[in-house]
């Protein structure tokens, strides 16, 4: 195939206008040839998040998610690549997954070069079967609306587009670009963080695309998520008639509590909050069960295991020798570590970005919520960069969740650059 303009003249003019001779950024100008690709997927994107969003995806309405994943797996397909619908096999039982877990749409579109880069997105949303008719697609002005149009159908649709993008340009300069758009995000990934971690092993560089902010960002780091699981088994007796004979799980459950109030340590980002707590039936009987459940938050991997270990420990020490205590402990999201290569490679975002005029925040430290960006993280010899999608809001309303359609542009032009400059050894990957 003969180079296309990018490739040529337009293309190193373009970056000509970026360098002065310290090598520093100058008053940059877009590449013609990208910007002007970006510019002409607009529409399409538009129709694209329509044909989506018209298509109910709840995470626990299975049949609804391979519904969506035909329609992915197509898209996909028509654009080139090898594509197969994953069903989720490998499942990791949290508290509340659903016995059967939507699937993957995993693809690869095979280049000339040797980087490997993988693109995330979801196509599941949090939202009840029917609820389509009162959050249809719908264009207001600049702002696009729909039901989970902002997390993460707009994500799955930029993905989708920046691969169309780049092969109206005839870049293939990549060696492997993986796909892997997945239907379980909203339930924390439990059949298809394996995958993700296992692939993203494996890659040069990693982009999620969740969305991008009102005010345009890249995210380097989340926070984690966890969750404890309590309970106590004691006996039951009557409360006034013979109290002693029976073994009451709520002081139980009250002591083992009580014990466990220093491990939280908000310095390091490190919490612990107790939130839920059942015990007992009547008034006037020894509670013979108890239960409760915490929420945990974490900047790092290791404090996880650390608290989990701390924990099996505290549960050990008992007030009432009869009782019967047991624990759990769920990683329901690991969290996502900002690291020097990702720093490196945001920054190098944010230069493109300032090509368009544009500024581009970068968030290297937690600001709460979860991302499968961090399954991807968790053995990742390369960066890994969350926030790729669009800017919007309202994500799990009922009725406001839009993206801005202004940002479409700048994103696409965003992912299109960054895959090519890690293709062609022109991004920083330590």
């Amino acid at each position: 195939m003969s180079r296309l303009p990018f490739r040529s003249s337009i293309y190193r003019a373009g970056l000509a206008l970026v360098f002065i001779c310290s090598g520093q950024l100058a008053a940059a100008a877009p590449v013609t040839a990208v910007y002007e690709a970006a510019t002409a997927q607009k529409q399409g994107m538009l129709d694209t998040m329509k044909a989506l969003v018209e298509i109910e995806s709840g995470s626990k309405d299975v049949e609804d998610v391979e519904r969506i994943a035909e329609l992915v797996s197509k898209r996909l397909s028509d654009l080139g690549g090898t594509v197969k619908i994953v069903p989720a096999t490998d499942v990791t039982r949290l508290d509340d997954t659903p016995e059967k877990v939507g699937p993957m749409v995993h693809a690869e579109f095979k280049g000339t070069g040797d980087s490997k880069i993988m693109l995330i997105a979801h196509m599941d949303t949090v939202y009840r079967r029917g609820m389509l008719k009162d959050q249809p697609f719908r264009i207001d002005g600049e702002r696009a609306y729909g039901l989970g149009i902002a997390d993460d159908k707009h994500g799955v649709a930029s993905v989708i587009h920046t691969i169309d993008l780049l092969q109206k340009l005839g870049f293939k300069d990549y060696g492997t670009l993986t796909v892997l758009i997945n239907g379980d995000e909203e339930i924390s990934s439990p059949g298809s963080r394996s995958t993700i971690t296992r692939l993203g092993a494996d890659q040069d560089a990693v982009f999620s695309f969740e969305g991008g902010g009102m005010k345009p960002r890249l995210t380097l780091a989340t926070s984690g998520i966890g969750a404890v699981y309590l309970n106590v088994q004691g006996k039951t007796s009557h409360a006034g008639a013979r109290p002693e004979g029976g073994v009451n799980a709520l002081y139980e459950l009250a002591h083992q509590i009580l014990q466990m109030d220093d491990l939280s340590k908000p310095e390091d980002g490190l919490k612990l909050n107790w939130t839920v707590a059942q015990a007992g039936t009547n008034r006037n009987v020894i509670p013979g069960n108890a239960s409760a459940q915490a929420d945990a938050r974490a900047l790092r991997v290791s404090d996880f295991d650390a608290l989990a270990k701390t924990i099996d420990e505290r549960v050990q020490n008992k007030l009432l020798p009869d009782s019967k205590v047991s624990v759990k402990f769920e990683v329901r999201r690991p969290p996502l570590e900002a690291t020097d290569a990702s720093r490196a490679l945001a920054r190098h975002g944010v230069q493109i970005y300032e090509e368009l005029d544009l500024p581009l925040a970068v968030v290297d430290r937690p600001t709460g919520g979860g991302t499968d960006a961090a399954f991807a993280a968790l053995k990742a010899r390369g960066p890994v960069i969350e926030g790729m999608g669009l800017s919007g809001f309202g994500a799990h309303s009922n009725d406001a969740e839009y993206i801005i359609i202004d940002s479409i542009v700048p994103r696409l032009y965003l992912a299109a650059r960054m895959i090519m400059d890690v293709s062609e050894g022109k991004a920083p990957l330590k």
